[in-house]
């Protein structure tokens, strides 16, 4: 999956900010990519709490290694003791545990998701115990492709705009908010390139 927006994006990032369209010129034919499955993006965006992209792949490597296909069903009858081998805290085993049994339900289809507006997305998925705003916003941009999202809690995309946007300088949440601005409509956009330019390997949930 990959949006269709893309193309006109760039082209509105890059006349809108000078130091966006260097950065999307750096990583041509690149672009965000989604796996099409809810329940993969937010157990991979779990795995990724608070750990570089890195780590977290390397996680992920041996969790679909020793789980496979990784469904909510599969990680309901895993042991804990599996899921701690392949990296995973003992928070984030119970993490894992309550989306599966989240997905579980009747009423979580494919399309559940796709009716709400970015808000009730949140709001609906921050119910789940070890969601919270930040890994229900990476859900936002990496499985619905909402275009538009900010997650100004990602620290990445605040290193990332403190490196080439305020010289190093620390931002405060208001800076970071209006750097954001000119990015609008496609803010999404905007943070993968941020990303992009931080880490060695695209950011993928």
């Amino acid at each position: 999956m990959t949006p269709d927006y893309w193309a006109k994006a760039t082209k509105h990032l890059s006349k809108a900010c000078p130091t966006m369209r260097q950065l999307i010129v750096s990583y041509p034919g690149e672009l965000l990519r989604g796996k099409g499955d809810a329940f993969y993006t937010l157990l991979r965006a779990i795995v990724g709490q608070q750990i570089s992209v890195k780590a977290a792949d390397a996680v992920w490597g041996k969790l679909e290694a020793r789980v496979h296909p990784v469904t909510p069903q599969k990680i309901l009858r895993v042991r804990e003791k599996t899921l701690r081998a392949c990296g995973l805290s003992g928070q984030k085993v119970l993490y894992a545990k309550n989306l599966a049994r989240y997905f579980a339900q009747p009423h979580v289809t494919a399309d559940f998701f796709a009716s709400l507006d970015d808000e009730e997305v949140i709001l609906e998925l921050t119910s789940i115990k070890g969601i919270g705003r930040w890994t229900a916003e990476m859900f936002l941009i990496f499985h619905l492709l909402r275009a538009d999202v900010y997650p100004l809690q990602d620290l990445g995309m605040i290193k990332a705009v403190e490196k080439h946007y305020a010289g190093g300088r620390k931002l405060t949440r208001k800076e970071l908010q209006a750097f954001g601005e000119p990015w609008r409509p496609y803010r999404s956009v905007a943070t993968w390139y941020l990303w992009r330019a931080l880490d060695p390997v695209p950011v993928a949930y």
